[in-house]
């Protein structure tokens, strides 16, 4: 009775040291600095914005999902499968996953191991009797986290999670990016084929007018051969434009994870009207744009890097202990006799390493100013592109509006000069010039609509999609 009061004493002895040793754990400080996001400085408004004002307000970004605001359905039934289905997202999300798990991992560093054993041996000495021997038994280690290296540890690979958190928004915003703009271009196609559609049916009108005129005398011959050749290099156009369109869904349906002879688009009207997207100002870009959280989060596990480093320096603290039993027989097994634990810490320091331990904690540092250096970088590219679409944008609002003049110009002189031609007071080659300066206004007018678009879908990306670091997860 008195030996098993001896063993009771003891594990409560052992759960008394655990509890100190937890306190003094807790109560430690961890090496290495502590983390400040680096200084970046940001002005109080975008150049490029000057006098342009929106003009009407938006607020898309804080009502769902951002391509919303172009108000097309076939647009948001592409984008919602962008999560589903593209690779390039689904990769982003696995690597997202991996680092969470990398995360658990460095948790289970705070907690003891425990592991439990049995066995059977049979052996003989020289000339002895064979003997059958069996153990069982139960250990467990604890290394006791004083300098903080496992705390450390943690904080570096929950920031690299959230960095893999960002860079998964990263990747569905790029991807969604490129839809959009890949899904304009392809709208801006269909818009062209129709006005070359168009073109060719007036062009075989002025043909049939040429060789009318042509029959009764009153035009040469080479009013019908000009009139030929000028629908001839329409009908070219007209069958090249097919090839860029085609281009244009199979990017769309790479880009939704489906095989392009799966998929296909319907021709459908192109928008006229540019919604107005705000840019906000420069200071919160750092909060918006999720490649910029991503080389935020990638300098902080940097940071802890250097207090990992930093912690070989000082000695480790390991608790161990073991409970076993070894006995010839194991119906005796499981009696005190047969029982040896044991209990206790052990302290271990390295003395020399060769410079190992500074050269750790070098390279550390030098990680960490390197990815400071990204970081500062990132947000500059993120500044500038957004500076590069607003400017974009201004400017080609000011040309839109020139080129629907321009248009409406080349139609009426288009329209004014058949009809002197028919009136016999100008030649032909005044309609070939009046028509090709018509089309070639209605693509320059297509094209700068195109852009506009394209480049505020491109505006949006830069501004960070409506994505905001609050939104990133904790791992």
């Amino acid at each position: 009775m008195s030996r098993r009061v001896q063993s009771v004493a003891c594990v409560r002895a052992a759960r008394l040291a655990c509890a100190a040793m937890g306190i003094s754990m807790a109560a430690a400080c961890a090496v290495g600095p502590d983390y400040q996001r680096p200084k970046v400085d940001s002005a109080a408004n975008y150049k490029e914005v000057g006098d342009w004002k929106p003009s009407e307000p938006s607020d898309a970004f804080s009502r769902g999902p951002w391509w919303e605001v172009y108000k097309d359905d076939a647009l948001n039934q592409l984008e919602v499968r962008i999560d589903i289905s593209n690779e390039n997202v689904k990769a982003a999300a696995a690597a997202f996953a991996q680092a969470r798990a990398l995360v658990a991992q460095a948790r289970a560093g705070y907690w003891p191991t425990v592991g439990v054993s049995a066995g059977r041996q049979r052996g003989a000495a020289a000339g002895g009797p064979t003997l059958t021997t069996d153990s069982a038994g139960v250990s467990g280690n604890w290394d006791l986290d004083i300098w903080g290296r496992i705390r450390r540890s943690t904080e570096s690979n929950r920031a690299s999670a959230q960095a893999s958190a960002a860079a998964l928004a990263a990747a569905r915003l790029s991807a969604q990016a490129a839809l959009a703009i890949d899904y304009f271009e392809l709208r801006a196609q269909d818009q062209l084929q129709k006005l070359l559609d168009d073109t060719v049916v007036a062009e075989q009108l002025s043909l049939r007018i040429a060789e009318n005129r042509y029959k009764f005398g009153v035009a040469a011959r080479a009013d019908v051969v000009s009139a030929q050749a000028q629908l001839l290099s329409s009908q070219a156009q007209q069958v090249n434009a097919k090839i860029q369109r085609a281009v244009l869904e199979h990017a769309v349906a790479v880009l939704i994870g489906q095989q392009p002879a799966q998929f296909s688009v319907s021709a459908s009207s192109m928008r006229t009207d540019v919604p107005t997207v705000p840019a906000g100002i420069p200071s919160t870009l750092l909060e918006r744009r999720p490649d910029v959280a991503e080389a935020e989060r990638k300098v902080a596990a940097a940071n802890a890097q250097i207090g990992v480093a930093k912690a070989a320096y000082f000695p480790s603290l390991t608790l161990s202990g073991s409970d076993a039993y070894s006995a010839h027989a194991w119906s005796h097994l499981f009696s005190l006799p047969n029982r040896v634990w044991s209990l206790g810490p052990q302290l271990a320091e390295t003395l020399i390493d060769g410079g190992l331990r500074r050269a750790q904690v070098a390279q550390a540092r030098a990680a960490y100013d390197i990815s400071v250096d990204n970081y500062r970088q990132t947000v500059l590219t993120g500044f500038q592109q957004v500076e590069d679409q607003i400017v974009t944008l201004r400017v080609l609002e000011q040309q839109a509006v020139i080129e629907d003049a321009a248009v409406a110009a080349a139609r009426e002189a288009e329209k004014l000069t058949l009809n002197q031609y028919k009136a016999g007071t100008v030649p032909y080659s005044s309609v070939i010039s009046a028509q090709t300066a018509r089309l070639s206004a209605e693509q320059t007018a297509l094209a700068v609509l195109s852009s506009r678009l394209q480049s505020s879908v491109a505006l949006i990306e830069a501004v960070g999609g409506g994505w905001d670091a609050s939104q990133r997860p904790l791992p």
